[in-house]
């Protein structure tokens, strides 16, 4: 956390007295953004017609242009916040015309993705769980890379199965399977989080398939194929290979965005198989309802799985946990479908959080989605 500054940028430019030389003063060995208890001033310096914050999301002013300062090539913007926030963001810088989305090159902060890498802001109040820090104290768990043909997707399918310290020793464990869990394991630090949880007594010892898709878009959009290779092939094999609960409150279905489709329609064409499940930041459009419907071939599928599931909603498990982040498009669609959900009688969980469609946002969530869901 960010110690508010003594003369703020918003204050200095309210009083007219915010030059070049007094926003030098300010942003001299200080990390920037400027953190304000309710705001946050970002600083862009370089020759531009034109510089706007691209934040990816929704619930923000739709105008973040920067302001220059007369005479110089420093920019600045001073974004409203609420404490706690994150932000990942982009600068537009255009000039000559040309417009081009970099990273903020006076904020050393970043966060990584499968697509590359944005600026991180985080407002004031805004700390990385403990959870998902590196504990030296916290033994972890080992990851074992594993195959097998899947009959229903006609191709060979690789897992990483994570398996907490002291696997073995005669405890039987609960399965969480993890949609995208490459990606988990590599921006949402999943295998840290869960040495951590099982370290400080939050969660049971847990098993973890990860498993990687080949084609997520098509996968995990309600095909019938992905959630046999779940339910008929993968999850069996598993419980008979390893020393697992073996019954539905033993096996957590998980994914994020596309991924959280994928398991509550995976657990719908299954229907008590998986007794838990966390999804966070659903892709839950639909193609009627108080959102705006999603344009696109890709968006088909996902679409006419949620019409079905709002049309004739069911209890399809026991326990659902669900997030979403306020500055994310989606958030619309997920406040619009938690009613869906609880109409079943499944005991479904909802947390909104202050930040966006992003792996850190879903790492920050799993210290309360995964003993929400794992709990016994």
């Amino acid at each position: 956390m960010t110690a508010p500054v003594p003369n703020s940028v918003r204050t200095l430019a309210a009083q007219g007295a915010l030059t070049a030389a007094a926003l030098e003063d300010l942003i001299r060995d200080r990390a920037l953004p400027l953190v304000e208890p309710d705001s946050c001033a970002f600083v862009h310096r370089g020759a531009a017609d034109a510089v706007a914050l691209c934040h990816f999301g929704v619930g923000l002013p739709t105008d973040l242009s920067f302001r220059r300062l007369d005479g110089s090539d420093l920019w600045y913007l001073v974004l409203d916040l609420p404490r706690g926030a994150r932000l990942e963001y982009k600068l537009e810088v255009t000039i000559g015309g040309r417009t081009s989305m970099v990273e903020d090159a006076l904020n050393p902060k970043r966060a990584t993705n499968p697509y590359g890498a944005n600026s991180v802001c985080e407002a004031f109040g805004y700390q990385m769980p403990e959870w998902a820090r590196h504990d030296p104290d916290a033994p972890p768990g080992s990851l074992r890379e594993a195959s097998m043909k899947s009959l229903s997707l006609s191709r060979m399918t690789d897992v990483t199965l994570y398996l907490p310290a002291g696997f073995g020793t005669g405890q039987r464990h609960q399965l969480l399977v993890v949609h995208d869990g490459g990606d988990y394991l590599h921006y949402a630090a999943i295998g840290e989080v869960l040495d951590n949880l099982i370290h400080r007594g939050v969660i049971p010892p847990v098993v973890a398939a990860l498993t990687h898709p080949e084609n997520r878009l098509v996968e995990y959009a309600d095909d019938p194929r992905h959630a046999a290779f779940l339910a008929e092939e993968l999850v069996p094999s598993l419980e008979a290979k390893l020393p697992l609960v073996g019954e539905p409150m033993g096996r957590c279905l998980m994914g994020a965005s596309f991924g959280a489709v994928a398991s509550l329609s995976s657990a719908a064409r299954y229907p008590g198989y998986f007794g838990r499940l966390l999804l966070q930041s659903g892709s839950f459009a639909r193609t009627h309802g108080p959102c705006p419907r999603r344009q696109g071939a890709l968006w088909h599928p996902a679409q006419a799985f949620v019409d079905r599931f709002t049309s004739s909603p069911s209890k399809v498990s026991e326990r659902v946990f669900v997030s979403a982040g306020r500055y994310e498009s989606l958030i619309c669609e997920n406040r619009a479908f938690l009613p869906s959900l609880k109409g079943t009688g499944m005991d479904v969980r909802f947390v909104e959080t202050l930040d966006g469609h992003n792996w850190e946002s879903w790492r920050d969530q799993l210290g309360t989605a995964l003993p929400s869901s794992l709990a016994t």
